[in-house]
């Protein structure tokens, strides 16, 4: 399993040495028990020393594992091999303890760690480009993927500057980024030789970014002037800056125009066709990336009707809406347009209206906030704020993402929206986006198991996307339940356009990698079904182009996650407790049909 993917996607739970004794919860007496807890708990401790950024996201990279934090992961061949090597031996080991014999709690570790490590195993066997030991990711340069895209926003939002050897390490981890540079284009040159490099429209975006980051002089990149002003924040001397500097223009920079000379040249032979079918065993391919975005194996054609079949139920619930506000003319689509469009809707495209916006979801926070042991028992210890994608990679990125907060309490935990253009982000879905990332969303799923002393440290934070997104849906949902949009037609609509464009995923992204739409046409049925503005849904189309699958698993999540929640209600009948529910939280992320067993078995 690609460390990144099962510790730097997962944001990595906590490294052993680093946490106080109390943390490691012995699991029950049975001697199987703690034999699979130790187990697991070696299994992270070796992986997290291979995952020197896992380590820097919880501010772990102290004391004896100080040195991590002068490292970056290696991103070659012979890494992702070693990486290979190393989960089949850590599968063995854990199947030679056995399932047989362990308590209730332990058989679950056992069943997400080992669905984990067996599909990882079988999809970098099987597919030998691209990323496939965690979420697919079938090109390595984009721009949402390689080394010149994360490791920038990684030191500036990761990377502490307390003193001089943090100031150390970070020059340290500049020299490493050339290193790491090169190792990925050492790669996407051998892929590309298969004839898998992203379409072309990809690679225009993505060189926008090379040069965003690379035409200007290296001392006013984002690479030097952040580390400035750490060091100044910290009171050490400037001239740490003229060092990492030169690092930049000698090392980094020439190890971006060797990447940078590598994708002009594919740019030149790219396809315009979306879709993974054209690459060596495309079909597959789709299916095993969806497959491991839900954890759940449904057909090409299965998602796509689906979706179908969701976008009809839910454009009908917003028809009645708009009506009764008198928007009666044109199609669901087209009137979501107009409202898109309205000034009243608009924050202005200025740095005034980009400050007014995020105000407005930190305030979107605080409302929610009392609201919450309505429906939960327990809630993180950790705050969360909302700050913009940094202007450097905004081209590229997704419209929005949460990042845990470290477990030293030195960081909040953060819900990033990409301000490229307010447009983008009407007033009236606003509140909808900080449910789904922040409260109850993102953040009470992932900080609720980071912070929880019962599992073990491997599952703190898990990566199974149709969980996480499903709950980040269903919490959608559930303000809507909780009157959160009472008085507020339009937020309503705002919520119901949010499951409606979740829906429409999963016609675009089934219909561009297994039906071979074009990348024009996924993107005009975006837009006509759920009136996203262009320049955003246009963004879409294009992150569904290099995480094939990905976009699925909102909504096959989100269906998971509400029938299981009405299951157990009316199993319930008047015990019915939703912080009891949704206490399923601390047991970790979970393949829906691990979660599916689980909720059946309280409810039964």
């Amino acid at each position: 399993m690609d460390r990144r993917s099962f510790l730097g996607q997962a944001s990595v739970a906590a490294l052993a040495a680093g946490l106080p004794t109390a943390a490691f919860a012995a699991a029950s007496g049975k001697p199987a028990d703690q034999k699979l807890r130790t187990l697991l708990d070696t299994i992270f401790n070796d992986r997290l020393t291979q995952s020197p950024e896992g380590a820097t996201r919880l501010g772990l990279d102290t004391g004896k594992n100080a040195a991590l934090k002068s490292q970056l992961s290696g991103r070659s061949a012979a890494d992702a091999a070693k990486d290979l090597a190393r989960s089949r031996q850590e599968l063995a080991s854990i199947k030679e303890i056995g399932r047989t014999g362990l308590g209730e709690d332990a058989a679950l570790d056992y069943d997400v760690v080992t669905y984990q490590l067996e599909r990882s195993i079988a999809g970098q066997q099987t597919f030998t480009y691209g990323s496939s030991g965690g979420r697919f990711a079938p090109y390595l340069i984009s721009q949402l993927s390689g080394a010149y895209q994360d490791v920038p926003d990684f030191l500036d939002t990761q990377h502490r500057v307390n003193d001089a050897a943090d100031a150390d390490a970070y020059v340290a981890r500049l020299g490493a980024f050339a290193e790491v540079l090169d190792q990925e284009t050492e790669r996407q040159s051998a892929d590309a030789a298969r004839g898998v490099f992203a379409p072309d429209y990809i690679l225009d975006t993505t060189l926008k970014q090379f040069a965003a980051l690379r035409d200007k002089p290296a001392a006013e990149t984002g690479l030097v002037t952040g580390f400035a002003a750490k060091l100044a924040k910290a009171g050490l001397p400037a001239d740490r800056a003229a060092e990492a500097a030169k690092i930049v223009a000698g090392k980094v920079f020439p190890a971006l125009d060797r990447q940078r000379a590598l994708v002009t040249e594919l740019r030149g032979k790219a396809t315009h066709e979306a879709g993974v079918w054209r690459l060596p065993d495309g079909d597959a391919y789709y299916a095993s990336a969806a497959e491991a975005a839900t954890t759940v194996r449904l057909s090409g054609d299965e998602i796509h009707r689906m979706g179908l079949d969701q976008v009809a139920e839910i454009s009908g619930r917003i028809d009645g809406i708009l009506k009764a506000q008198g928007m009666t003319q044109g199609t669901v689509g087209e009137r979501l347009v107009a409202l898109n469009q309205r000034p009243d809707q608009l924050f202005p495209n200025t740095d005034e209206g980009r400050a007014a916006l995020l105000a407005e979801l930190n305030a979107q926070i605080l409302k929610m906030q009392p609201r919450l042991p309505e429906q939960f028992a327990t809630l993180p210890k950790a705050p969360v704020e909302v700050r913009r994608v940094p202007p450097a990679i905004q081209a590229g990125a997704p419209g929005g993402y949460y990042q845990n907060a470290s477990l030293d309490g030195s960081r909040p935990a953060i819900y990033y929206i990409n301000l490229r253009d307010t447009f983008d982000r009407p007033k009236f879905g606003l509140a909808t986006l900080t449910h789904h990332e922040a409260v109850p969303g993102h953040h009470l799923q992932v900080m609720l198991a980071l912070e929880s002393q019962d599992i073990p440290m491997i599952r703190r934070r898990g990566g199974f996307s149709g969980y996480s997104e499903g709950w980040a849906l269903y919490s959608e949902q559930l303000a809507d339940e909780m009157g959160m949009f009472d008085g507020d037609p339009l937020g309503q609509v705002g919520y119901l356009q949010s499951l409606l464009f979740r829906a429409t995923r999963l016609v675009v992204d089934s219909g561009m990698h297994a039906k071979r739409w074009s990348r024009e046409k996924a993107t005009d049925f975006l837009i006509a079904t759920t009136g996203i503005a262009r320049g955003r849904s246009q963004g879409e189309i294009d992150r569904y182009t290099v995480w094939p699958g990905q976009a699925c698993s909102y909504k096959i999540g989100h269906t998971m996650w509400v029938k299981l929640r009405d299951e157990a209600r009316a199993r319930a009948g008047d015990k019915w407790d939703p912080r009891a529910f949704h206490s399923v939280l601390l047991k970790g992320a979970l393949p829906l049909a691990v979660l599916e067993k689980l909720v059946r078995s309280r409810y039964a």
